[in-house]
């Protein structure tokens, strides 16, 4: 399975061994889907991007099986949508890392790169892969916004900037000017469970994008 790496010298190897419980997970992922992914899932998007999207992790059915972030589950629709709308994309997105679809101007993060149990990675975990974080944010010198999807993905990026949580609080479509001169802005996940229960709505995500390209 060959995937795009626009960030190619800052992504873990595919066997890495920092997380105990996450490569537990995924042996059992290789033995169940011999064809999936199963292994860390690479930054994806535009190297020259000026916006920047940090997920949570990988979901099972998505990322962790077809190797492209928010490729191939819920979640993905709507955000893939949105960079449409947005005029963010080129080509049309259907699921599969070999639809065609592009991003210009933005690019695909995770604040963990490998799928966790029950989508819950642990604090421990998301120190583990800031490394990898903190690496790939140097090779985007020209990123000037970024949107993180949920506030494990909020509290990692602003650890990474040296911030402490307590002066930057989580909420959506919140912006925080950060000591890096980069923008923070808060968005609720595009998760099947925040859109089903109304938490997060199309216009309310609309709405963080737009703010981000009106800071642009």
């Amino acid at each position: 399975m060959q995937i795009e790496m626009p960030l190619k010298k800052s992504e873990p190897p595919r066997n890495c061994q920092k997380c105990p419980r996450l490569v537990s997970l995924r042996k059992a992922c290789m033995r169940e889907y011999p064809d999936w992914w199963n292994a860390p899932v690479p930054a994806w998007g535009d190297p020259k991007a000026w916006l920047g999207v940090i997920g949570l992790a990988p979901g099972k059915n998505g990322a962790n099986r077809t190797g492209r972030p928010f490729t191939g589950d819920y979640a993905g629709d709507l955000l893939f949508s949105t960079f449409a709308k947005m005029g963010l994309s080129e080509g049309i997105y259907d699921k599969s890392i070999d639809d065609g679809v592009s991003l210009k101007g933005a690019i695909i993060l995770n604040c963990v790169k490998c799928l966790p149990p029950e989508n819950k990675p642990t604090l421990e975990e998301a120190n583990n892969c800031r490394t990898y974080l903190t690496k790939q944010l140097a090779q985007l010198p020209d990123l000037k916004i970024v949107i993180a999807l949920g506030k494990i993905a909020h509290d990692s990026f602003i650890r990474h900037v040296g911030g402490k949580l307590s002066h930057y609080k989580f909420a959506h479509n919140a912006q925080h000017s950060l000591p890096d001169n980069r923008i923070l802005i808060d968005s609720y996940h595009c998760s099947r469970y925040n859109t089903q229960t109304g938490r997060l709505t199309e216009d309310m995500f609309c709405a963080v994008f737009k703010q981000a390209i009106a800071l642009k």
